[in-house]
């Protein structure tokens, strides 16, 4: 028998049916001091938007890209935010090809409750790297994706190529 090892999903499975902290944590991250921006897996800050690693992601390298403002309406986004939010999908993009070599990326947001996303109130845009034959029977048949890296290890190779 194989064994999965993947002690950094503990702080979600002991999370579960829990209460979860107050406010929103892409907004903790913003507001939080800078030298807590690798606890907060917040990678880049800009003037109207940042990139924040998925604190449970799909894929290593699963990114997040979100305006500043807190906002869960799609409309309400300027156009400045939106023109940020796109160079900062472009800059992604770039540092995990650098980073990881995969053979492409999912791109897109979820807009309500209905659409499937677990933050409904602050927009986020996921860019999830993906490589030729990266999806398996684990999570089809027992709910299981392994994820290689750590996420300490995976903010340190993104901010490498992110500078």
């Amino acid at each position: 028998m194989e064994i999965i090892w993947a002690p950094w999903r503990l702080s979600y499975v002991s999370r579960v049916g829990k209460e979860k902290k107050e406010g929103c944590f892409i907004c903790r991250a913003v507001e939080e001091h800078p030298e807590r921006d690798k606890e907060n897996l917040l990678l880049y800050k800009g003037e109207r938007a940042l990139v924040i690693l998925n604190r449970f992601p799909y894929n290593t390298g699963h990114l997040m890209v979100c305006p500043i403002r807190h906002t869960g309406d799609f409309l309400s986004l300027l156009p400045e935010e939106l023109a940020e939010i796109g160079i900062l999908i472009k800059r992604s993009i770039r540092a995990l090809k650098r980073a990881y070599n995969p053979d492409g990326f999912n791109v897109g947001l979820n807009l309500g409750k209905a659409s499937g996303g677990s933050v409904d109130t602050h927009i986020h845009y996921h860019i999830v790297p993906r490589w030729i034959g990266d999806t398996n029977f684990l999570p089809v048949t027992a709910g299981v994706k392994v994820i290689p890296q750590s996420l300490g290890e995976t903010y340190e190779t993104l901010k490498r190529f992110w500078e």
